[in-house]
């Protein structure tokens, strides 16, 4: 009897099951590779590369069955089975991603469930204010800043949070591409067309990734394959001569293969002095950029990709009479640049039962450089190669790891006389512990061992409380460590005629941080959606390295602060999609960074106290069209003065960049865009009787020196300045007109 019992509540259930079927579509085109389940199951599937999917065995009730995706607005659907066995999905694009992360815990999970917060930015953000490089794109995102380190060159780095920018470390596909010289030279070039999105960590990430994670980190993730158009051009130029150039094509090499081939041409040559210092007001620049990646397939979904990227850029800026025949020379004024950069990376899922995955990356960067008549001759070649083993046990997830990191560093300058030459070794072990479904923790801690300071430990703890669906609570806590080059980092060190001095062996900085994040987000039965993040942190360093510009407006005096340095503030992001065709999404970031030595506080230079970032956006779907407008507000900043009688501004006034975007998508595969950037003709030389110091005299020919090699105010120099190029907080680019055509053939 009981046999019988059994077969036949086999046979019911058997009965009761059902199957449910569909297509996910994008813009009317199949989508692949889009995960599709039903909520609070442990049912689901991934759509095939004709965007179908079919889940098995679904037992008669109402479900709600939901289709996400990166770069996609997670949609929703209530089913009732049997009743609906066919659903299709039509996924929209989104800029305000919540699915799959994978940079603040090295795996791939969701953003609304990862211990440590990251923001994440879709390509379509970056669409609403084309740029052409990943540096001047992140201009909106909030706590992020790109600096310009100087008013001739126009080289910069990213800040986070108030933090130069070598604090940051930035990553491509998860590893350290980008860091020392490209640090300063390295964030052009990646084409804006191959990215699939990009994730943000604030606050030290050093136990996972090592040195130069101190402030933060940017993680870009570039495009599988698979998920590329055939085919897509994006070009642009601007009123000002500048013209930009993505193209990139997919494409199958037999049965195992799939390639993705980008490339990026930027150009400007057209000499603008609109400040009328006789200086270029932008860099001239000749950059080509080329990428390819390749994915394979392998059994049981093992990962295998290789990708690589070769960046050449010719740029210069100085007096508008200069030309390469004065390279080098001390007649006309100029500060060229040849950079030539390779880099390759990839990851290799071991063929075994545990998941143990290497990854790799190299970059070879030589760079041929003057400023004015000091030559800056460089290489850097980074090597990296890290093992990870992702192991799931009963409420615990842990994370082991082993890195080697090998550092090549050489240059012309005095403070260089033998080459760098370093290997790091690494461990590192986290474990991500669910005591239940309200409450998570994250344990983590790395050891390196650097021969030239010795053991560093990088111990951190996160926590997350998750009291409803809706509502999160993250509260993270970690120290962090960077190990300093100067001339690789500062590109202060090496324009304008002040004297460099290190005052002595610089020592590994420190750093100890808190943040605290809250995350919630609001449905409403009108379909509107909500976001609001807010985060509050709090770190202190120690050994901090900063140029130190006040002691002798001559020099520039890099040693390890004696004393303390401190990051503190909050930040809020909200954002908003409204079914009527409205997306807002607005952030603000209030911050104090000051450093004390001998008892006397002050705050740092070209920091600013409060940032501001907006992008609205309207669709109008019956024209086709789209209207953006983006922009930022800064605060005031401390600026470089050269001493008591320096007549520039000691504070930059508060000064914002807008610009405005129409697009019309109604033509099959192209899109058309037009606009205006910089509405407001801001520029830093506004209230300000000069912005480079002794522009008509860059060599210093006619400047009066005395003894001690101090400036003495003159008739032809009534304010005793030198030439000096570094008080600079803002473009020199005015209002501009831009129009782009894209393409994509998918």
């Amino acid at each position: 009897m009981k046999y019988v019992f059994l077969f036949l509540s086999t046979l019911s259930i058997t009965l009761n099951a059902q199957q449910i079927t569909g297509h996910v579509f994008s813009d009317g085109e199949p989508l692949p590779y889009v995960n599709v389940y039903l909520k609070g199951t442990s049912k689901g599937t991934t759509t095939d590369e004709n965007g179908f999917y079919k889940i098995n065995a679904v037992e008669t009730g109402n479900y709600t069955l939901l289709a996400s995706f990166t770069g996609f607005q997670t949609q929703r659907k209530n089913i009732t089975v049997p009743s609906n066995s066919v659903i299709n999905f039509d996924l929209l694009e989104s800029e305000l991603l919540e699915e799959v992360v994978v940079t603040g815990t090295l795996k791939a999970v969701s953003r609304l469930e990862s211990p440590v917060p990251v923001e994440v930015y879709a390509p379509v953000f970056f669409k609403k204010n084309p740029t052409p490089n990943i540096f001047e794109a992140l201009q909106n995102v909030n706590g992020v800043r790109p600096q310009i380190n100087c008013n001739v060159c126009n080289t910069g780095d990213i800040h986070i949070n108030g933090l130069e920018g070598p604090y940051t470390l930035v990553l491509i596909d998860g590893m350290p591409i980008v860091s020392g010289l490209s640090t300063v030279y390295g964030l052009s070039g990646i084409p804006n067309s191959l990215i699939e999105q990009i994730e943000i960590v604030k606050g030290p990430a050093s136990s996972l990734y090592g040195s130069e994670a101190v402030g933060g980190l940017i993680n870009i993730i570039t495009k599988r394959p698979e998920n590329a158009p055939l085919f897509f051009a994006d070009s642009y130029t601007t009123g000002w001569g500048e013209v930009n150039l993505d193209l990139g094509f997919k494409a199958k090499v037999g049965s195992k293969a799939n390639l993705l081939t980008g490339i990026n041409y930027f150009n400007y040559s057209n000499p603008i002095d609109n400040n009328n210092d006789n200086f270029t007001d932008l860099t001239l620049q000749n950059r080509i950029s080329l990428f390819q990646k390749w994915d394979f397939n392998r059994s049981n979904q093992r990962a295998l990709s290789i990708a690589g990227r070769y960046f050449y850029e010719d740029r210069w800026g100085g007096e508008m009479q200069w030309n390469p025949s004065f390279r080098g020379g001390d007649e006309i004024y100029g500060e060229s640049i040849y950079t030539s950069r390779f880099e390759i990376l990839g990851k290799y899922q071991l063929p075994i039962d545990e998941k143990v995955l290497f990854q790799f990356s190299y970059t070879d960067h030589d760079q041929n450089s003057v400023y004015g008549n000091v030559p800056y001759m460089a290489q850097q070649r980074i090597g990296f190669g890290q093992f990870t083993w992702d192991k799931t046990l009963k409420n615990h997830d842990l994370l082991l790891g082993t890195a080697l990191r090998y550092n090549f560093y050489n240059d012309n300058t005095p403070a260089t006389l033998v080459a760098d030459n370093v290997v790091i070794p690494s461990v590192f072990l986290q474990d991500e512990i669910k005591f239940n479904n309200k409450h998570t923790m994250l344990l983590g801690t790395r050891y390196d061992f650097d021969k030239r300071h010795g053991n560093i430990f990088t111990p951190r703890i996160a926590y997350k409380f998750k009291p409803t669906a809706n509502d999160i609570f993250r509260l993270n806590a970690g120290t962090g460590f960077r190990v300093v080059n100067i001339f690789t980092e500062e590109h202060a060190a090496l324009t304008g005629a002040r004297d460099v001095i290190i005052a002595e062996a610089l020592k590994p900085e420190r750093s100890y941080n808190v943040n605290i994040n809250y995350l919630k987000k609001f449905y409403t039965k009108s379909g509107m959606i909500m976001g609001l993040d807010v985060s509050a942190w709090y770190t202190h360093f120690t050994n901090l390295i900063l140029p130190d510009y006040d002691t002798n407006p001559n020099e520039i005096i890099y040693d390890n602060l004696n004393g303390k340095a401190v990051t503190k503030g909050i930040s809020v992001n909200y954002d908003a999609i409204i079914t009527s065709g409205i997306k807002i999404l607005i952030g603000g970031t209030y911050q104090d960074v000051s450093q004390t030595e001998n008892n006397i506080t002050k705050r740092q230079i070209l920091t600013e106290r409060f940032t501001g970032t907006w992008a609205a956006s309207y669709k109008n779907y019956k024209y086709h069209l789209t209207l953006d407008y983006t922009g930022n507000i800064y605060g005031p900043m401390r600026l470089p003065l050269l001493g008591e009688l320096d007549p520039r501004q000691e504070n930059s006034p508060v000064w914002s960049i807008q610009n405005i975007q129409l697009t019309f998508d109604g033509l099959n595969n192209l899109e058309i865009y037009g606009g205006v950037k910089n509405l407001l003709n801001w520029t830093p030389n506004k209230g300000n009787p000069f912005i480079i110091a002794r522009a008509n005299d860059p060599f210093d020919k006619d400047v009066t020196f005395d003894n001690d090699g101090n400036a003495i105010a003159t008739a032809d120099n009534p304010h005793a300045l030198t030439f000096d190029p570094s008080y600079v907080y803002a473009p020199n680019q005015g209002v501009r007109l831009f129009f782009g055509l894209r393409y994509s053939l998918k």
